[in-house]
Protein backbone atom coordinates (compact mmCIF):
# COMPACT_ATOMS: atom_id res chain seq x y z
CA UNK A 1 0.00 0.00 0.00
CA UNK A 2 1.40 3.40 -0.94
CA UNK A 3 0.84 6.04 1.77
CA UNK A 4 0.94 9.81 1.36
CA UNK A 5 2.99 11.91 3.77
CA UNK A 6 -0.24 12.54 5.67
CA UNK A 7 -0.73 8.90 6.36
CA UNK A 8 -3.61 8.67 3.81
CA UNK A 9 -3.79 6.68 0.62
CA UNK A 10 -5.32 8.93 -2.05
CA UNK A 11 -7.99 7.36 -4.20
CA UNK A 12 -7.82 10.21 -6.76
CA UNK A 13 -5.12 12.57 -7.88
CA UNK A 14 -5.24 16.08 -6.43
CA UNK A 15 -7.64 18.29 -8.30
CA UNK A 16 -9.37 15.34 -10.04
CA UNK A 17 -13.20 15.63 -9.98
CA UNK A 18 -15.68 12.91 -9.15
CA UNK A 19 -19.46 13.10 -9.15
CA UNK A 20 -20.68 14.07 -5.69
CA UNK A 21 -24.00 13.13 -4.12
CA UNK A 22 -23.63 15.60 -1.24
CA UNK A 23 -26.45 18.17 -0.67
CA UNK A 24 -24.06 20.94 -1.78
CA UNK A 25 -22.59 20.99 -5.32
CA UNK A 26 -18.81 20.98 -4.75
CA UNK A 27 -15.58 21.31 -6.64
CA UNK A 28 -13.38 18.66 -5.02
CA UNK A 29 -9.68 19.22 -4.34
CA UNK A 30 -8.60 15.79 -3.10
CA UNK A 31 -9.92 12.57 -1.59
CA UNK A 32 -8.30 10.33 1.08
CA UNK A 33 -8.90 6.90 2.52
CA UNK A 34 -8.91 6.23 6.26
CA UNK A 35 -7.58 2.87 7.47
CA UNK A 36 -6.38 3.39 11.04
CA UNK A 37 -6.21 5.73 14.00
CA UNK A 38 -2.94 7.07 12.57
CA UNK A 39 -4.88 8.27 9.54
CA UNK A 40 -7.31 10.08 11.88
CA UNK A 41 -4.35 12.03 13.31
CA UNK A 42 -3.43 13.06 9.78
CA UNK A 43 -7.03 14.02 9.06
CA UNK A 44 -7.03 16.43 12.00
CA UNK A 45 -3.82 18.04 10.83
CA UNK A 46 -5.11 18.32 7.29
CA UNK A 47 -8.32 19.95 8.55
CA UNK A 48 -6.37 22.57 10.49
CA UNK A 49 -4.08 23.31 7.54
CA UNK A 50 -7.04 23.59 5.17
CA UNK A 51 -8.90 25.91 7.54
CA UNK A 52 -5.82 28.10 8.00
CA UNK A 53 -5.24 28.27 4.24
CA UNK A 54 -8.83 29.44 3.75
CA UNK A 55 -8.40 32.24 6.32
CA UNK A 56 -10.71 30.81 9.01
CA UNK A 57 -10.13 32.18 12.50
CA UNK A 58 -8.50 30.15 15.25
CA UNK A 59 -11.77 29.02 16.85
CA UNK A 60 -13.22 27.82 13.52
CA UNK A 61 -9.97 25.92 12.81
CA UNK A 62 -10.24 24.08 16.13
CA UNK A 63 -13.96 23.38 15.65
CA UNK A 64 -13.45 21.95 12.15
CA UNK A 65 -10.45 19.82 13.15
CA UNK A 66 -12.24 18.47 16.22
CA UNK A 67 -15.40 17.65 14.26
CA UNK A 68 -13.48 15.78 11.52
CA UNK A 69 -11.29 13.84 13.98
CA UNK A 70 -14.28 12.78 16.08
CA UNK A 71 -16.24 11.66 13.02
CA UNK A 72 -13.14 9.95 11.57
CA UNK A 73 -12.52 8.10 14.86
CA UNK A 74 -16.17 6.92 14.82
CA UNK A 75 -16.02 5.76 11.17
CA UNK A 76 -12.52 4.27 11.00
CA UNK A 77 -12.78 0.60 10.19
CA UNK A 78 -15.76 0.97 7.86
CA UNK A 79 -15.39 -0.53 4.41
CA UNK A 80 -14.18 1.87 1.65
CA UNK A 81 -14.09 4.85 4.06
CA UNK A 82 -13.06 7.98 2.15
CA UNK A 83 -12.80 11.66 3.08
CA UNK A 84 -13.11 14.28 0.29
CA UNK A 85 -12.18 17.97 0.65
CA UNK A 86 -13.69 20.48 -1.75
CA UNK A 87 -15.18 23.94 -2.24
CA UNK A 88 -18.75 24.77 -3.18
CA UNK A 89 -19.08 25.28 -6.92
CA UNK A 90 -19.32 29.07 -7.08
CA UNK A 91 -17.31 31.86 -8.66
CA UNK A 92 -16.45 33.04 -5.16
CA UNK A 93 -16.70 29.96 -2.89
CA UNK A 94 -18.56 30.49 0.37
CA UNK A 95 -18.00 27.13 2.10
CA UNK A 96 -15.49 24.31 2.60
CA UNK A 97 -17.23 20.95 2.08
CA UNK A 98 -15.81 17.74 3.66
CA UNK A 99 -17.58 14.50 2.72
CA UNK A 100 -17.20 11.15 4.55
CA UNK A 101 -18.42 8.19 2.46
CA UNK A 102 -18.37 4.44 3.23
CA UNK A 103 -20.16 1.23 2.37
CA UNK A 104 -21.45 -1.16 5.00
CA UNK A 105 -21.07 -0.94 8.72
CA UNK A 106 -23.24 0.60 11.40
CA UNK A 107 -24.43 4.22 11.15
CA UNK A 108 -22.53 6.93 13.07
CA UNK A 109 -23.17 7.03 16.79
CA UNK A 110 -25.83 9.50 17.83
CA UNK A 111 -23.51 11.05 20.43
CA UNK A 112 -20.85 11.61 17.75
CA UNK A 113 -23.31 13.28 15.39
CA UNK A 114 -24.67 15.44 18.20
CA UNK A 115 -21.14 16.58 19.11
CA UNK A 116 -20.23 17.30 15.49
CA UNK A 117 -23.51 19.20 14.95
CA UNK A 118 -22.59 21.51 17.84
CA UNK A 119 -19.29 22.37 16.11
CA UNK A 120 -20.14 22.57 12.39
CA UNK A 121 -23.03 22.13 9.96
CA UNK A 122 -23.54 18.42 9.30
CA UNK A 123 -25.83 16.38 6.98
CA UNK A 124 -26.17 12.57 7.22
CA UNK A 125 -27.33 10.34 4.35
CA UNK A 126 -27.64 6.64 5.24
CA UNK A 127 -27.91 4.75 1.91
CA UNK A 128 -28.18 1.07 1.06
CA UNK A 129 -24.95 0.99 -0.98
CA UNK A 130 -23.06 4.11 0.13
CA UNK A 131 -23.61 6.23 3.23
CA UNK A 132 -22.38 9.78 3.60
CA UNK A 133 -21.86 12.52 6.16
CA UNK A 134 -21.30 15.99 4.69
CA UNK A 135 -19.71 18.72 6.83
CA UNK A 136 -20.05 22.31 5.62
CA UNK A 137 -17.86 25.11 7.02
CA UNK A 138 -18.72 28.70 5.91
CA UNK A 139 -15.75 30.75 4.63
CA UNK A 140 -14.94 34.47 5.05
CA UNK A 141 -16.48 36.67 2.37
CA UNK A 142 -13.17 38.31 1.37
CA UNK A 143 -11.19 35.11 0.72
CA UNK A 144 -10.73 35.56 -3.03
CA UNK A 145 -12.01 33.89 -6.15
CA UNK A 146 -12.43 30.13 -6.75
CA UNK A 147 -9.03 29.44 -8.38
CA UNK A 148 -7.18 31.32 -5.62
CA UNK A 149 -8.86 29.39 -2.80
CA UNK A 150 -8.56 26.14 -4.74
CA UNK A 151 -4.78 26.66 -5.07
CA UNK A 152 -4.32 27.47 -1.38
CA UNK A 153 -6.39 24.46 -0.33
CA UNK A 154 -4.45 22.12 -2.66
CA UNK A 155 -1.12 23.35 -1.32
CA UNK A 156 -2.24 22.96 2.29
CA UNK A 157 -3.46 19.39 1.81
CA UNK A 158 -0.22 18.25 0.08
CA UNK A 159 2.53 19.79 2.23
CA UNK A 160 4.20 16.37 2.72
CA UNK A 161 4.30 16.42 6.53
CA UNK A 162 3.68 13.06 8.27
CA UNK A 163 1.57 13.16 11.43
CA UNK A 164 2.18 10.81 14.40
CA UNK A 165 0.17 10.25 17.54
CA UNK A 166 2.63 12.39 19.45
CA UNK A 167 2.14 15.17 16.90
CA UNK A 168 -1.59 14.78 17.32
CA UNK A 169 -1.34 15.08 21.10
CA UNK A 170 0.98 18.07 20.85
CA UNK A 171 -1.45 19.71 18.42
CA UNK A 172 -4.33 19.09 20.78
CA UNK A 173 -2.30 20.53 23.65
CA UNK A 174 -1.48 23.64 21.59
CA UNK A 175 -5.13 24.00 20.65
CA UNK A 176 -6.16 23.65 24.27
CA UNK A 177 -3.60 26.23 25.41
CA UNK A 178 -4.68 28.62 22.64
CA UNK A 179 -8.31 28.10 23.59
CA UNK A 180 -7.52 28.74 27.26
CA UNK A 181 -5.59 31.88 26.38
CA UNK A 182 -8.42 33.09 24.19
CA UNK A 183 -10.92 32.30 26.93
CA UNK A 184 -8.80 34.19 29.45
CA UNK A 185 -8.57 37.19 27.11
CA UNK A 186 -12.32 37.10 26.55
CA UNK A 187 -12.88 36.89 30.29
CA UNK A 188 -10.64 39.92 30.84
CA UNK A 189 -12.44 41.79 28.08
CA UNK A 190 -15.78 40.84 29.61
CA UNK A 191 -14.60 42.04 33.01
CA UNK A 192 -13.47 45.35 31.51
CA UNK A 193 -16.76 45.77 29.69
CA UNK A 194 -18.65 45.01 32.91
CA UNK A 195 -16.67 47.69 34.74
CA UNK A 196 -17.40 50.19 31.96
CA UNK A 197 -21.07 49.22 32.04
CA UNK A 198 -21.22 49.66 35.80
CA UNK A 199 -19.56 53.07 35.47
CA UNK A 200 -22.03 54.02 32.75
CA UNK A 201 -24.91 52.80 34.90
CA UNK A 202 -23.70 54.94 37.79
CA UNK A 203 -23.55 57.95 35.49
CA UNK A 204 -27.02 57.22 34.12
CA UNK A 205 -28.43 56.84 37.64
CA UNK A 206 -26.80 60.11 38.71
CA UNK A 207 -28.17 61.88 35.64
CA UNK A 208 -31.60 60.33 36.21
CA UNK A 209 -31.56 61.49 39.84
CA UNK A 210 -30.53 64.99 38.78
CA UNK A 211 -33.19 65.17 36.09
CA UNK A 212 -35.80 63.82 38.49
CA UNK A 213 -34.93 66.50 41.04
CA UNK A 214 -35.03 69.22 38.39
CA UNK A 215 -38.37 67.89 37.14
CA UNK A 216 -39.79 67.89 40.66
CA UNK A 217 -38.57 71.46 41.14
CA UNK A 218 -40.08 72.49 37.81
CA UNK A 219 -43.36 70.76 38.66
CA UNK A 220 -43.46 72.56 41.99
CA UNK A 221 -42.91 75.88 40.20
CA UNK A 222 -45.58 75.05 37.62
CA UNK A 223 -48.05 74.12 40.34
CA UNK A 224 -47.29 77.33 42.22
CA UNK A 225 -47.66 79.37 39.01
CA UNK A 226 -50.90 77.55 38.16
CA UNK A 227 -52.25 78.31 41.62
CA UNK A 228 -51.24 81.95 41.27
CA UNK A 229 -52.81 82.20 37.82
CA UNK A 230 -55.98 80.57 39.09
CA UNK A 231 -56.12 83.10 41.91
CA UNK A 232 -55.57 85.96 39.45
CA UNK A 233 -58.27 84.54 37.18
CA UNK A 234 -60.65 84.37 40.11
CA UNK A 235 -59.83 87.96 41.03
CA UNK A 236 -60.33 89.15 37.46
CA UNK A 237 -63.62 87.28 37.26
CA UNK A 238 -64.78 88.93 40.48
CA UNK A 239 -63.64 92.33 39.20
CA UNK A 240 -65.50 91.78 35.91
CA UNK A 241 -68.64 90.73 37.75
CA UNK A 242 -68.33 93.74 40.05
CA UNK A 243 -67.90 96.04 37.04
CA UNK A 244 -70.94 94.51 35.34
CA UNK A 245 -73.03 94.91 38.49
CA UNK A 246 -71.83 98.49 38.83
CA UNK A 247 -72.74 99.34 35.24
CA UNK A 248 -76.09 97.64 35.57
CA UNK A 249 -76.94 99.36 38.84
CA UNK A 250 -75.77 102.77 37.65
CA UNK A 251 -77.69 102.39 34.39
CA UNK A 252 -80.86 101.51 36.24
CA UNK A 253 -80.38 104.31 38.73
CA UNK A 254 -79.72 106.89 36.01
CA UNK A 255 -82.48 105.80 33.70
CA UNK A 256 -85.32 106.90 36.00
CA UNK A 257 -84.24 110.55 36.48
CA UNK A 258 -83.18 110.84 32.85
CA UNK A 259 -86.55 109.55 31.69
CA UNK A 260 -88.15 112.15 33.94
CA UNK A 261 -86.03 114.92 32.41
CA UNK A 262 -86.90 113.80 28.89
CA UNK A 263 -90.60 113.47 29.69
CA UNK A 264 -90.79 116.91 31.36
CA UNK A 265 -88.98 118.56 28.44
CA UNK A 266 -91.51 116.97 26.07
CA UNK A 267 -94.37 118.33 28.18
CA UNK A 268 -92.91 121.82 28.13
CA UNK A 269 -92.53 121.66 24.33
CA UNK A 270 -95.98 120.18 23.73
CA UNK A 271 -98.51 122.47 21.93
CA UNK A 272 -100.95 122.12 24.83
CA UNK A 273 -98.41 123.55 27.30
CA UNK A 274 -98.18 127.27 28.07
CA UNK A 275 -96.35 129.27 25.44
CA UNK A 276 -92.61 129.70 25.95
CA UNK A 277 -90.43 132.59 24.97
CA UNK A 278 -87.81 132.00 22.33
CA UNK A 279 -85.03 131.79 24.88
CA UNK A 280 -87.04 129.40 27.08
CA UNK A 281 -87.80 127.13 24.12
CA UNK A 282 -84.14 127.09 23.16
CA UNK A 283 -83.17 126.13 26.70
CA UNK A 284 -85.85 123.41 26.87
CA UNK A 285 -84.66 122.07 23.50
CA UNK A 286 -81.15 121.89 24.92
CA UNK A 287 -82.45 120.05 27.98
CA UNK A 288 -84.35 117.59 25.78
CA UNK A 289 -81.34 117.02 23.49
CA UNK A 290 -79.04 116.47 26.45
CA UNK A 291 -81.57 114.15 28.07
CA UNK A 292 -81.86 112.07 24.90
CA UNK A 293 -78.06 111.85 24.62
CA UNK A 294 -77.74 110.86 28.27
CA UNK A 295 -80.52 108.28 27.92
CA UNK A 296 -78.78 106.76 24.85
CA UNK A 297 -75.54 106.56 26.82
CA UNK A 298 -77.27 104.90 29.76
CA UNK A 299 -78.91 102.38 27.39
CA UNK A 300 -75.51 101.66 25.80
CA UNK A 301 -73.93 101.09 29.22
CA UNK A 302 -76.72 98.74 30.17
CA UNK A 303 -76.41 96.82 26.88
CA UNK A 304 -72.64 96.52 27.30
CA UNK A 305 -73.11 95.14 30.79
CA UNK A 306 -75.71 92.66 29.54
CA UNK A 307 -73.53 91.60 26.60
CA UNK A 308 -70.48 90.97 28.80
CA UNK A 309 -72.62 89.04 31.26
CA UNK A 310 -74.18 87.02 28.42
CA UNK A 311 -77.69 88.25 29.20
CA UNK A 312 -78.34 90.20 26.02
CA UNK A 313 -80.97 88.31 24.04
CA UNK A 314 -80.91 88.02 20.25
CA UNK A 315 -84.15 88.29 18.26
CA UNK A 316 -83.30 87.59 14.61
CA UNK A 317 -85.68 88.56 11.86
CA UNK A 318 -85.44 89.59 8.19
CA UNK A 319 -84.06 93.11 7.90
CA UNK A 320 -85.08 95.66 5.27
CA UNK A 321 -81.66 97.23 4.71
CA UNK A 322 -83.01 99.99 2.45
CA UNK A 323 -85.42 101.25 5.13
CA UNK A 324 -82.81 100.85 7.87
CA UNK A 325 -80.17 102.86 5.99
CA UNK A 326 -82.65 105.64 5.11
CA UNK A 327 -83.78 105.98 8.72
CA UNK A 328 -80.24 105.97 10.11
CA UNK A 329 -78.94 108.52 7.63
CA UNK A 330 -81.72 110.99 8.56
CA UNK A 331 -81.10 110.61 12.29
CA UNK A 332 -77.34 110.94 11.95
CA UNK A 333 -77.49 113.99 9.69
CA UNK A 334 -79.88 115.73 12.08
CA UNK A 335 -77.68 115.12 15.11
CA UNK A 336 -74.13 115.09 13.61
CA UNK A 337 -74.54 117.00 10.35
CA UNK A 338 -71.95 119.68 9.71
CA UNK A 339 -70.95 121.78 6.73
CA UNK A 340 -68.26 120.28 4.53
CA UNK A 341 -69.03 116.64 5.47
CA UNK A 342 -71.27 114.40 3.35
CA UNK A 343 -72.86 111.12 4.43
CA UNK A 344 -73.06 108.80 1.42
CA UNK A 345 -75.29 105.72 1.61
CA UNK A 346 -75.97 103.01 -1.00
CA UNK A 347 -79.11 102.97 -3.13
CA UNK A 348 -79.49 99.18 -2.66
CA UNK A 349 -81.45 98.48 -5.82
CA UNK A 350 -80.88 94.78 -5.07
CA UNK A 351 -80.36 94.61 -1.34
CA UNK A 352 -78.69 91.51 0.14
CA UNK A 353 -80.85 89.16 2.18
CA UNK A 354 -80.04 89.35 5.87
CA UNK A 355 -81.64 87.78 8.92
CA UNK A 356 -80.27 89.22 12.16
CA UNK A 357 -81.26 91.24 15.23
CA UNK A 358 -82.29 94.56 13.71
CA UNK A 359 -82.05 96.48 16.99
CA UNK A 360 -78.46 95.40 17.59
CA UNK A 361 -77.58 96.10 13.93
CA UNK A 362 -78.99 99.63 14.25
CA UNK A 363 -76.86 100.22 17.36
CA UNK A 364 -73.74 98.89 15.62
CA UNK A 365 -74.17 101.14 12.56
CA UNK A 366 -75.20 104.14 14.69
CA UNK A 367 -72.03 103.91 16.79
CA UNK A 368 -69.68 103.36 13.88
CA UNK A 369 -71.23 106.05 11.67
CA UNK A 370 -71.54 108.62 14.46
CA UNK A 371 -67.91 107.94 15.40
CA UNK A 372 -66.86 108.52 11.76
CA UNK A 373 -68.91 111.75 11.50
CA UNK A 374 -67.58 112.99 14.84
CA UNK A 375 -63.92 112.83 13.76
CA UNK A 376 -64.34 113.94 10.12
CA UNK A 377 -64.13 117.72 9.69
CA UNK A 378 -64.28 117.79 5.89
CA UNK A 379 -64.79 115.30 3.11
CA UNK A 380 -67.22 112.40 3.39
CA UNK A 381 -68.36 109.38 5.34
CA UNK A 382 -69.38 106.49 3.07
CA UNK A 383 -71.43 103.41 3.91
CA UNK A 384 -71.25 100.46 1.50
CA UNK A 385 -73.29 97.26 1.84
CA UNK A 386 -72.46 94.17 -0.21
CA UNK A 387 -73.27 90.50 -0.10
CA UNK A 388 -70.28 88.45 1.02
CA UNK A 389 -71.25 84.83 0.28
CA UNK A 390 -69.13 82.02 1.65
CA UNK A 391 -69.47 78.27 0.98
CA UNK A 392 -70.87 77.49 4.42
CA UNK A 393 -71.90 80.83 5.93
CA UNK A 394 -73.33 83.58 3.67
CA UNK A 395 -72.84 87.01 5.20
CA UNK A 396 -73.28 90.73 4.53
CA UNK A 397 -70.36 93.16 4.60
CA UNK A 398 -70.90 96.73 5.92
CA UNK A 399 -67.99 99.05 5.14
CA UNK A 400 -67.76 102.54 6.69
CA UNK A 401 -65.05 104.74 5.19
CA UNK A 402 -64.29 108.31 6.30
CA UNK A 403 -61.78 111.05 5.45
CA UNK A 404 -61.23 112.01 9.07
CA UNK A 405 -58.21 112.51 11.30
CA UNK A 406 -57.25 108.80 11.36
CA UNK A 407 -55.72 106.74 14.14
CA UNK A 408 -51.97 106.25 14.85
CA UNK A 409 -50.74 102.68 14.18
CA UNK A 410 -49.73 102.11 17.81
CA UNK A 411 -53.27 102.86 18.99
CA UNK A 412 -55.29 100.76 16.52
CA UNK A 413 -55.81 97.97 19.06
CA UNK A 414 -56.41 100.26 22.03
CA UNK A 415 -59.42 101.98 20.47
CA UNK A 416 -61.36 98.80 21.24
CA UNK A 417 -60.68 99.14 24.97
CA UNK A 418 -63.64 100.46 26.93
CA UNK A 419 -63.40 104.19 27.80
CA UNK A 420 -60.11 104.63 25.89
CA UNK A 421 -59.86 107.63 23.57
CA UNK A 422 -57.11 108.70 21.20
CA UNK A 423 -55.61 111.89 22.52
CA UNK A 424 -55.35 114.89 20.18
CA UNK A 425 -56.68 118.35 19.35
CA UNK A 426 -59.92 116.83 17.99
CA UNK A 427 -60.92 115.71 21.50
CA UNK A 428 -61.65 119.22 22.64
CA UNK A 429 -64.11 119.72 19.81
CA UNK A 430 -65.77 116.28 19.87
CA UNK A 431 -65.63 114.77 23.35
CA UNK A 432 -66.85 111.21 23.82
CA UNK A 433 -67.01 108.32 26.27
CA UNK A 434 -64.76 105.81 24.47
CA UNK A 435 -67.55 103.20 24.32
CA UNK A 436 -68.59 103.48 20.66
CA UNK A 437 -66.16 101.09 18.97
CA UNK A 438 -65.89 98.58 21.89
CA UNK A 439 -69.69 98.48 22.10
CA UNK A 440 -70.02 97.98 18.31
CA UNK A 441 -67.45 95.14 18.29
CA UNK A 442 -69.11 93.44 21.29
CA UNK A 443 -72.52 93.48 19.58
CA UNK A 444 -71.02 92.33 16.25
CA UNK A 445 -69.34 89.33 17.89
CA UNK A 446 -72.56 88.60 19.77
CA UNK A 447 -74.28 88.29 16.39
CA UNK A 448 -71.54 85.89 15.22
CA UNK A 449 -69.72 88.44 13.05
CA UNK A 450 -66.46 90.36 13.09
CA UNK A 451 -65.43 94.01 13.16
CA UNK A 452 -62.01 95.07 11.86
CA UNK A 453 -60.44 98.49 11.47
CA UNK A 454 -57.72 100.01 9.31
CA UNK A 455 -56.61 103.63 9.48
CA UNK A 456 -53.98 106.14 8.37
CA UNK A 457 -53.30 109.37 10.20
CA UNK A 458 -54.56 112.36 8.19
CA UNK A 459 -56.24 110.19 5.52
CA UNK A 460 -59.12 108.53 7.34
CA UNK A 461 -60.38 105.24 8.71
CA UNK A 462 -62.18 102.22 7.32
CA UNK A 463 -64.30 99.88 9.47
CA UNK A 464 -65.42 96.53 8.03
CA UNK A 465 -68.36 94.78 9.71
CA UNK A 466 -69.12 91.25 8.56
CA UNK A 467 -72.42 89.81 9.83
CA UNK A 468 -73.56 86.27 9.03
CA UNK A 469 -77.04 85.64 7.68
CA UNK A 470 -78.76 83.91 10.60
CA UNK A 471 -81.54 82.59 8.36
CA UNK A 472 -79.86 79.16 8.28
CA UNK A 473 -79.20 79.18 12.02
CA UNK A 474 -82.62 80.25 13.30
CA UNK A 475 -86.07 78.89 12.44
CA UNK A 476 -89.55 80.27 13.00
CA UNK A 477 -91.77 78.86 15.73
CA UNK A 478 -95.23 78.79 14.09
CA UNK A 479 -97.19 78.76 17.35
CA UNK A 480 -95.43 81.37 19.43
CA UNK A 481 -94.47 83.61 16.53
CA UNK A 482 -90.98 84.08 18.05
CA UNK A 483 -87.57 82.81 17.04
CA UNK A 484 -85.31 80.23 18.55
CA UNK A 485 -82.04 78.52 17.67
CA UNK A 486 -82.03 75.33 15.66
CA UNK A 487 -81.24 72.29 17.72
Amino acid sequence: MIMTPHGFEPSLRAGERRESHSPVATRQVTRFRLFSAQDVFGLRRSAQQAAAALALDRQDQVRLATALSELGRDRVGCHDLEVAFGLDAADRPTALVVTFSWSGGPPPAADTLDLVAKLVQVDHEDGTAVSRVVITQPLPADGGRAHERHARLTEALHDGTRTTEADYLRAQTRDLIATLEETRAQREELRRLNEELEETNRGVLALYSELTQELETTNSGVLALHSELEEKRHQLQQASESKTRFWTNISHELRTPVNSVVALSRLLLAPSSPALTGEQREQVDLIASSGHALLALVNDLLDVAKAEAGHLEIHPQPVDLRLLVTHQSRLLLSSHGREGVSLLTPELERQPALVTDETLLVRILRNVLSNALKFTERGEVRLDITADPEPTAPSVLFTVTDTGVGIPPDELDRVFEAFYQVRGPHQSKRPGTGLGLPYARTLTELLGGSLTLTSQVGSGTQVRIRLPDLGHVYTKEPDAGRTSRDR
